[in-house]
């Protein structure tokens, strides 16, 4: 086989895969080991002194190994077979996407909340976000469901994607262990403060392009003009360097207004306001919010695979 097809088929084939089954429940993920594995380090390194540095060693480390470890399957698996290559990083590809999944969550807060009322829609959203759920109103359930499906679709997808255009496989699971990290031990709280500092850095060092991407490509599937006018506007605004950029992307699309305050692990977060209108969210938000996420993820697999056609002719 060809570079070009041992590049494109397993994309094409992870695409497919996560766009007709997404991620089931209880099936084995690479991305639960690498939780399982953070978790076991963490309780027995975060305590003590020199506890960033402890931090920052064990993020290095881990990203060096998983880098390794796909690196090197990934040139076994061209001396096996370039079919077993292909199907086996086919898999990684899928491993590496949560755009299906991520739709599926977020349709599914809405349709509990209309079927159910505030309280299933209470515990239902509690599973895609980070805040505190028990006192938010139908408004903040949704707007919470759309900020989540925005900064998600970049570190979830779009960054997943930009890093297997960079270096394959190795680099995409790389990708996926600094976003791990960062989901589990980047936060400032006083168990975190200190340990989890370099990872949370590390990730906003690896979104800085993808959240800018992700913002574009949302602006030009829509065709509106706002979604990338509100990025620029608005996306430095808020808190974190990256997610605010695809967040005000979608607040512009739909016309809509993002943020404000928040309680985040018993804390009071006064988040800016990203978006003009402070309108009702209403139930086709999230359908066509949906289809933004999905033309999104489709154009930045055209993208990869274009800017390897073209790299690929004058290399």
């Amino acid at each position: 086989m060809g570079k070009l097809v041992l590049v494109i088929l397993p994309l094409l084939i992870g695409y497919v895969l996560d766009l007709l089954i997404g991620d089931p429940d209880n099936w084995p993920h690479p991305i639960r080991l690498f939780g399982s594995t953070i978790a076991f380090c963490e309780r027995r390194l975060n305590h003590g002194v020199f506890r960033l540095w402890k931090g920052a060693a064990l993020t290095i480390i881990l990203c060096i190994l998983v880098y390794l470890f796909f690196y090197f399957l990934h040139q076994l698996l061209l001396i096996i077979h370039p079919v077993l290559f292909v199907l086996v990083n086919g898999l990684f590809v899928w491993y590496g996407l949560a755009n299906n999944n991520l739709i599926t969550e977020g349709r599914a807060v809405f349709r509990v909340l209309e079927r159910d009322g505030i309280e299933a829609g209470r515990r239902q959203v509690s599973r895609i976000v980070g805040r505190d759920t028990s006192r938010l109103s139908a408004q903040q359930i949704r707007i919470a469901v759309l900020e989540t499906m925005s900064e998600n679709l970049s570190d979830g997808v779009i960054a997943p994607l930009f890093f297997y255009g960079l270096a394959g496989i190795p680099g995409m699971m790389t990708y996926k262990m600094i976003n791990t990290l960062d989901s589990m031990i980047g936060y400032r709280s006083d168990r975190y403060e200190q340990f989890g500092k370099f990872a949370a850095r590390l990730d906003d060092v690896a979104n800085f392009i993808p959240a800018r991407l992700t913002a574009l490509l949302m602006g030009l599937v829509s065709g509106n003009r706002r979604g990338l006018r509100f990025s620029i506007h608005y996306g430095s605004l808020h808190k974190s360097p990256n997610a605010g950029y695809p967040e005000a992307a979608l607040a512009g699309i739909l016309n809509c207004r993002f943020g404000g305050p928040n309680v985040y692990h018993g804390v009071l977060v006064d988040k800016p306001y990203i978006g003009e209108q402070e309108r009702l969210i209403e139930p086709t938000d999230i359908e066509r919010t949906s289809r933004i996420n999905h033309f999104t993820c489709l154009l930045m697999v055209i993208l990869v695979i274009v800017v390897h056609l073209v790299s690929n002719k004058y290399v």
